[in-house]
């Protein structure tokens, strides 16, 4: 008959039957997948503000969410998601660490490099997440259609613009104010 371990909380001081885990341990994914994947420590000497990212984010937000935004009134509603995004960015980021110049600019006392090394792991999740959060519709654009359908109030597309920002700022100040809680 095995003795039954008892482990103490140091932090508190009562026993308990789990072992305290170390921080190595506590980072660690109780998936198993995840685990094998993705590394459990971050190295901060690879890149992930740079031009390549922030091009093929920008690209590739703006040609998602310009044709989820095209599809969503469609009878067959088309959406292409992060997936997409994933399986073709990768490739492109590839290319352009292998065409673009590594030459140092300097731009007023900042230097930077169109191409500061390898495409790295950091760089893709940045891409894949700038689409993600930007490849739905605003719900305001309902509002806008629903005017000028149901009520034949069509509004100047400034005043539709100026109404689907204003919700959605209104949405991330919102956010901002109960961030803390």
């Amino acid at each position: 008959m095995e003795k039954e371990k008892v482990y103490i909380n140091e932090k508190i001081g009562e026993k308990t039957d789990e072992p305290h885990l170390n921080l190595e341990e506590e980072d660690d994914s109780p998936i198993e997948e995840v685990r094998v994947t993705v590394p459990s420590t971050d190295d901060p000497t690879i890149p992930y503000n740079t031009f390549r990212m922030w091009f093929l984010g920008l690209f590739w937000t703006c040609i998602i969410s310009l044709d989820n935004q095209f599809f969503y009134l469609r009878q067959t509603q088309i959406s292409i998601g992060y997936s997409v995004v994933a399986l073709l960015s990768l490739p492109m980021g590839h290319f352009m660490a292998r065409v673009l110049p590594t030459h140092q600019f300097n731009l007023g006392g900042w230097r930077f490099s169109l191409n500061p090394g390898p495409f790295s792991i950091k760089e893709h999740v940045l891409i894949g997440t700038m689409v993600a959060c930007n490849s739905g519709t605003a719900y305001a654009v309902d509002i806008v259609i629903l005017q000028k359908l149901w009520y034949h109030s069509e509004k100047s597309f400034v005043a539709g613009m100026f109404l689907v920002l204003t919700t959605q700022i209104t949405g991330f100040a919102m956010a901002s104010i109960i961030r803390r809680f």
